[in-house]
């Protein structure tokens, strides 16, 4: 079996904290995970997550929405990821697509270089998936240096799509690392890493009540999003038994 890696997506440095405590081995961080989707995080926000000490990759996606993007958006989101790996993160996360699902190499193209070559891609591989084109879409993405493609095999949950995930890993052949996420549970973990992949991700969310009205204008909500500690060692621990298995 490979050896997993853990990745946390975390949206503060907080979150960041609790996945380095509980045994991660990395985090991606985003904003607004839950309202969108995740969008790029603030500068600050990038450089107090970086400071945790954890390795960071940080998601670049300039809006919410379908990935297809035109030429400013790309150029906006190329200098942001210039500007992420300037102030310290390990790499970014970024994926682009046509609009007929296949991967828009120019779009990738430009953001990887911005990134210095630091590059992974995000869950719009499940979207070339769906439209059948999963083949074409490893093929692109490891011809353009895409170091890790995050997905669930196109299923809701990664260990639904454990199938195509083994299929994915496959036709990479070693040229990329395929990371499953998507509702990834504890007792998931060794039928993942039967698939061949290198890694897992997930957000180990939970909803924290703090009690207090956002006000007019900031939503009605009295809870807040936060990493869970237990949920990020439960995975962590599933991990370590698989490496322990060989």
């Amino acid at each position: 079996m490979t050896m997993l890696s853990l990745e946390i997506a975390v949206q503060d440095a907080a979150g960041a904290l609790t996945a380095q405590a509980n045994g991660a081995d990395r985090v991606e961080l985003c904003s607004a995970l839950s309202a969108t989707g995740g969008i790029t995080p603030s500068a600050a926000l990038i450089e107090a997550v970086v400071g945790v000490g954890l390795p960071v990759h940080v998601l670049i996606r300039c809006r919410p929405g379908p990935f297809v993007y035109d030429a400013q958006e790309v150029a906006v989101m190329a200098r942001d990821a210039a500007w992420c790996m300037a102030h310290g993160a390990s790499g970014v996360v970024f994926g682009a697509l046509t609009a007929d699902s296949l991967i828009d190499k120019p779009a990738m193209a430009a953001v990887r270089d911005a990134a210095a070559g630091h590059i992974g891609c995000h869950r719009a591989m499940d979207v070339a998936i769906g439209a059948g084109k999963a083949d074409a879409g490893i093929d692109a993405l490891a011809g353009l240096g895409v170091v890790r493609v995050l997905t669930s095999g196109g299923a809701k949950r990664s260990i639904d799509g454990a199938t195509m995930l083994a299929r994915l890993v496959t036709r990479a052949e070693g040229r990329l690392d395929i990371m499953a996420g998507g509702g990834v549970d504890p007792a998931d973990v060794a039928t993942l890493a039967a698939t061949g992949i290198g890694a897992v991700h997930l957000s180990a969310r939970s909803t924290m009540d703090i009690g207090v009205r956002a006000g007019p204008g900031g939503g009605a909500d009295e809870t807040i999003d936060v990493t869970d500690a237990t949920i990020v060692r439960a995975v962590a621990e599933a991990v370590a038994a698989v490496a322990r298995q060989g």
